[in-house]
Formats: C-alpha cells, sequence, structure tokens
C-alpha cells in the first residue's frame, strides 16, 4: 500500500474522531486521550516519511501502532462507561483497525527489507 494512502487514511480518521468527540458532553479529560491518541497515529504516520533511515522510519510506524491500540482502548472505554453506543463508535473502531492492520503489514515489510535481513535471506 503506498504510504500516502495510508497517511490519508489517518488523516480521515483524525478528522472523524475529532467530530465524533465533540458530540460527547463532558469527561474532556477522556475525550483529550482519545483525541491525543487518534491524531497522533496520523502524525507519526506523517513524521515516519522524513525518518533518518529505515530504523527510524520503522520506529515511527511502530509509534502510530500502538496509538492505535490505545485509541482502541478508549473507544471501548467510552463504550463501556456509557458515554457513547457501539453502533455509534464501531465506524472509528474498523478505520483505526484498518489501520492498525496496514500499519503491522508496513512495519514488517520495512524490517524484510532491512539491508541486515536482505543479506541473511540469500
Amino acid at each position: 500500500m503506498a504510504e500516502s494512502k495510508l497517511r490519508d487514511l489517518a488523516v480521515q480518521f483524525s478528522v472523524d474522531t475529532i467530530h465524533y468527540c465533540e458530540t460527547i458532553k463532558g469527561h474532556a479529560s477522556l475525550v483529550n486521550q482519545l483525541e491525543r491518541s487518534a491524531t497522533s497515529i496520523g502524525a507519526n504516520i506523517h513524521e515516519a516519511n522524513y525518518a533518518h533511515g529505515k530504523a527510524d522510519f520503522i520506529a515511527k510506524l511502530q509509534i502510530a501502532l500502538k496509538e492505535c491500540f490505545e485509541t482502541e482502548y478508549w473507544l471501548e472505554l467510552f463504550v463501556k462507561a456509557g458515554l457513547s453506543e457501539r453502533e455509534t463508535v464501531k465506524p472509528l473502531y474498523n478505520q483505526c483497525g484498518t489501520l492498525r492492520k496496514l500499519l503491522v503489514s508496513s512495519v514488517n515489510t520495512a524490517k524484510q527489507n532491512m539491508p541486515e535481513n536482505k543479506s541473511n535471506n540469500k
């Protein structure tokens, strides 16, 4: 998958999450946590494109992946705490899952293409 497609999906996810967060009344600290983790995914993907080498590139994508897991936690917490209906957060949860899968794939591909891994595969 092209990195720009991954970036575009992450930006759209951030925008959608921001719009969702605007609908939550109260619980500002929880909303802040969700907004921060969700928008961090795209920020780290963007940073990866300006990495100082392959190891830095992989590290940025791994941070984005960790933020996906955190975002899924906050979405689940909003449902379990009764702050939102499952059907309301389902599209966000699905988007986040798609990003997570793409990031796992991208990290694995980048690791396989590391110079030390190429010499071991010959």
